[in-house]
Formats: structure tokens, C-alpha cells, sequence
């Protein structure tokens, strides 16, 4: 037996024999004292680890982001490789992945040393059933000068009034075709100096695109080799809304009527109130505007065109002998579809749409989701053609449905694809159209012609006043 006692931290342990003997061994435990100054240092460091910590986490998922999107910029801007043209990158980007993994861009363009040496090739003397197209004009066609012939409200004098039977009977192929297309009446809007046609006159190869009613800037083209400045011209179309719009903006037209690279057209008295229908003039019935073009290339003004044209011109025509290029659309295959969408995200009225795909299935065309082994809908921000006259025909019957029914051309272009059965028509993918343009959306909201009209009628009135 033993027993022990702790008298303020001294323990004292005593056995029997001990006891019995009188010996008590004492046993000294030393009491230990804590440093105030070294609890306080730990409990700081305690507390700033905890603080750190999610900081530190923070800052290390910031720099996996950034050099992420570092990475993904760098190849998004990469030089176009050997890449296959129909390669699709299923992540979005405008480059598809080889065998090896590694990135490639998805739009295979000659490098810049053989597009020093490229030349505009001869629009072949195709077997077409086509050979000529002649444009229906008031002075041609006076009897057809009637607004009373048709109920469609947007036809006018620019268009000229299409009738159902007119309509129908364009779209047989015919060795020499008369079709409505535009400039119908010489009072019918869409004036540009002579100066100005004269410059249209002179091009061969086009890069077009058009703001009407001040709603985007203009994005400056990049990515184009010395050979091509010299060869292309790169035409805007405004009308006096943007070009007061991008004064306020600084971008002023220069005396040699260019900013930057673009070739500045000022546009007159536009036909339609709707500013969308305008601005469907310089894109589908460029033909119209540029009579001795041979090739042309529409870009909407939301985006910058980030590649050579005459390299863009021989992957997407030349070397597929192909006539149209054009994007598969990114999200839908059926235009039946798209008109759902279309009303679904308020881009034209239940109404409209209605009517429009009601005809369309009356004309016998199927809710199909594939065409000659492509999607059967396109997307046509960017849209490569050359003017031969199979191509203009089929671009002004486009144009006609446009204005027919509504402007969203999606959904008028499988219809007249399907109709025409025009060979040579290449729908790329969706990939390779993010490698011909940055895009930017729309920067401002368009502003009505209507609207506008007004405005300078307050002026007018106010000036008179004063």
C-alpha cells in the first residue's frame, strides 16, 4: 500500500515499509510557469492562419482563371494551321483538336507567302440551267408598277409588288430568268453619290458591312496580307444617324471619305421604316450595288473580320468549288424550329411567323433537320459569294422572301435553298465562322427610321420658328 499528497506542488509518496522504518522520500515536481508573451505570439498565429488561408486559396484560383483565359486567348489568335475544314471543336472555340490533342484552327488558309501570289480565278462557265438574270424595273416593267396588285405592306417602290403567281413562277430555272430584286423604281430609295458609284464600279473583290441607324461602331478588319489591301475594298454602308453617331464617337469620315480601312458609303433616303430590312440590302443583293464585283464577303457590324479575304475566298470557294459559304447554325437544325425561337425571343410576331411557315409547308418544304448531309439551317453573319448568275438569283429570291415575310433571313434561306437546289453551296462549320470574326454584339440600340424622320421634321419646324 502507499499513499501520496500533493501540498502545493510538492508530492510526497509514502510506502509501508517506509513508513514503518520513518524514512519519507520526497519527490519535487517543479511547477511550470508560462511566458505571457510566447501564448499571446501563438494565439496571433493561430488567428492569422485562419485569416490567410481562404485569402491564399483565393489568389491561387485568380491565377489558374488568368492563365487559363491567357492560354485560350493565344490560340484563339494563333495563325491558322493545316487544320481540317470540317474539323468541329466541340468547346466553342475556332479550333478543333488533332489526334495528338493539340489545338489546330478549324478554317484552313493559305499562309501569307502563296497568298502573295494569289489570283482572282475565272468564274467557271458552269452547265447551269441559269445564264442570265434580269432585274424587273419600273421602266422594263411599267404595268407592274402597282401597289394595288399585292396586300403585302413592305413591298414598295424599291422592291417593286410581287405577286404570289410572280413569286411562284421566279423560282423555275429558266436559261435567262427575270426576278424582282431591288431598285425597282429610280425613286425608290437607297440613293449614294455618283463619286460613290463610280468607287463601286471599281471593285472586284468586296468586304461589306452596314450600320443603319446608329447602332454598332465600326470594327476595323485585321489579319489581312498587303496583296489583299490592294485588291479588296472594304465598304461600310451609314446613313446620317451612324454618321452622327460615331462623330460623337470621334470617328469622323476623312476628306479621302475612309476610316482606317473602310470605305465610308453614306446612304440616302432609305426604303423601309424597319431598319433591319435596310440593312438586308447591302448584305443579300450586294450584286445589286457592286456591278462588276466578281467576289464578295458580308460581315454584320457586330463583328471585327479577323482574316484575309483572298485566303478566306480560296478555302471556303475556290478550293471546295464551291459558289455560297455560309455558317451552320450554332443551336438549331429545323426552321420550323427556328420560327418557335424566333417567337419565343420576341424577334417577330406569333403572326408573322405563322404565315411565313404556313406557306412553307404548303410549298411542300419538310420539317427536316438534314439537307444533302448538312444542318438544314444556317447562320449568316458571314456570308462568302461570288456574283455569277445562279448566286445572284438565288440571293435576290432570298432577299424577296425577306421582305414577304419576316426579316429574320434564317428562316427564309433553307426555304429557297431547297426550292433552287443550287449546287456549289457550302455550309461550314460553326467553328470556322468564329475564326473569320470577333465578335462584339450590339452596342447601342437602332434607332428607328420612323424615329428619325421625325427628329429632322422637329428641326425643320424649329428652325422656321426661330
Amino acid at each position: 500500500m502507499s499513499s501520496s499528497s500533493l501540498i502545493h506542488g510538492i508530492s510526497i509518496s509514502v510506502s509501508d515499509d517506509e513508513e514503518a522504518s520513518g524514512k519519507v522520500r520526497v519527490r519535487v515536481r517543479r511547477k511550470r510557469h508560462r511566458h505571457p508573451a510566447s501564448s499571446a505570439r501563438r494565439r496571433r498565429l493561430r488567428r492569422a492562419a485562419r485569416l490567410c488561408a481562404p485569402l491564399l486559396l483565393a489568389t491561387l484560383a485568380v491565377s489558374l482563371l488568368l492563365y487559363e483565359s491567357y492560354r485560350l486567348s493565344s490560340s484563339s489568335h494563333s495563325p491558322p494551321s493545316s487544320g481540317n475544314l470540317t474539323r468541329v471543336d466541340h468547346t466553342g472555340a475556332g479550333t478543333a483538336r488533332a489526334a495528338d490533342g493539340a489545338r489546330k484552327s478549324c478554317l484552313k488558309i493559305l499562309g501569307p507567302e502563296k497568298l502573295q501570289n494569289v489570283e482572282l480565278p475565272e468564274v467557271p462557265e458552269q452547265n447551269l440551267s441559269v445564264k442570265k438574270v434580269v432585274y424587273k424595273s419600273s421602266l422594263l416593267h411599267p404595268g407592274d408598277n402597282d401597289s394595288s396588285r399585292t396586300e403585302i405592306s413592305r413591298f414598295n417602290s424599291f422592291t417593286g409588288y410581287q405577286t404570289l403567281n410572280e413569286r411562284e413562277e421566279s423560282f423555275k430555272m429558266k436559261e435567262i430568268t427575270t426576278v424582282h430584286c431591288g431598285f425597282y423604281n429610280e425613286n425608290g430609295g437607297f440613293k449614294v453619290s455618283d463619286v460613290d458609284k463610280d468607287y463601286m464600279r471599281s471593285c472586284s473583290v468586296v468586304v461589306a458591312t452596314c450600320a443603319f441607324g446608329g447602332g454598332d461602331d465600326l470594327h476595323q478588319p485585321i489579319g489581312m496580307t498587303e496583296v489583299s489591301i490592294k485588291k479588296v475594298c472594304y465598304v461600310a454602308f451609314w446613313d446620317e444617324v451612324t454618321r452622327a453617331a460615331q462623330e460623337e464617337e470621334g470617328n469622323k469620315i476623312g476628306e479621302n471619305l475612309m476610316i482606317g480601312l473602310w470605305r465610308i458609303i453614306l446612304v440616302r433616303d432609305l426604303p423601309f421604316s424597319d431598319q433591319r430590312l435596310n440593312g438586308k440590302i447591302p448584305k443579300l443583293i450586294s450584286h445589286r450595288l457592286f456591278p462588276m464585283a466578281r467576289y464578295s464577303i458580308w460581315v454584320d457590324s457586330k463583328s471585327q473580320f479577323r482574316r484575309d479575304p483572298l485566303g478566306v475566298l480560296e478555302a471556303l470557294l475556290w478550293h471546295s468549288n464551291s459558289s455560297l459559304a455560309l455558317s451552320e447554325h450554332g443551336a438549331r437544325s429545323s426552321l420550323y424550329d427556328e420560327g418557335k425561337a424566333i417567337v419565343k425571343k420576341h424577334k417577330a410576331t406569333p403572326e408573322e411567323v405563322k404565315v411565313q411557315l404556313d406557306q412553307y409547308r404548303q410549298d411542300g418544304i419538310p420539317d427536316e433537320k438534314r439537307f444533302n448531309g448538312k444542318k438544314a439551317l444556317a447562320e449568316a453573319s458571314v456570308i462568302v459569294r461570288d456574283h455569277a448568275p445562279l448566286t445572284n438569283l438565288f440571293m435576290c429570291l432570298w432577299f424577296n422572301e425577306v421582305v414577304r415575310f419576316t426579316s429574320r433571313d434564317q428562316l427564309s434561306f433553307p426555304y429557297v435553298l431547297r426550292r433552287v437546289g443550287m449546287p456549289g453551296v457550302h455550309l461550314f462549320p460553326v467553328c470556322a465562322r468564329k475564326d473569320l470574326v470577333n465578335s462584339f454584339g450590339h452596342r447601342r440600340k437602332i434607332q428607328p427610321l420612323e424615329d428619325f424622320r421625325s427628329f429632322l421634321s422637329q428641326c425643320v419646324r424649329r428652325d422656321r420658328v426661330q
